[in-house]
C-alpha cells in the first residue's frame, strides 16, 4: 500500500495492510496538513487535519464497510463509535 501511495505522490500517509490476499486501506495527504490518526484498523482510518493555509481543523474518515448484509449492523455500530469522538484541537 505503501509503495502505491508514494508512487500516487503522497510522501505523508497512513496504510492498513490487507488481511490475506484482499483488502488494505491507504489514505494520502498534502505536504501543507498537519495530520493527527485518531485510530485505524482494517476497516477505517480515522484522522483530524490541521490545515495551516487557512488555520482550521476538520475530520476524515475513510471507512469500508462490512460487505455481509448480517454483519452490517457492526459496521454502523462502528461508525457511530467513531462519530462521539469529539474534534481534537
Amino acid at each position: 500500500m505503501q509503495r502505491v501511495r508514494r508512487r500516487c505522490g503522497y510522501v505523508n500517509g497512513c496504510d492498513v495492510s490487507a488481511e490475506g490476499s484482499r483488502g488494505g486501506l491507504s489514505l494520502g495527504w498534502a505536504p501543507n496538513l498537519n495530520a493527527t490518526i485518531r485510530s485505524f484498523s482494517i476497516s477505517y482510518i480515522d484522522v483530524d487535519f490541521f490545515d495551516a493555509d487557512i488555520n482550521i481543523t476538520w475530520r476524515f474518515t475513510g471507512f469500508y464497510g462490512n460487505p455481509v448484509d448480517s454483519a452490517r449492523h457492526l459496521s454502523w455500530q462502528l461508525l457511530r463509535s467513531l462519530n462521539s469522538a469529539p474534534l481534537t484541537p
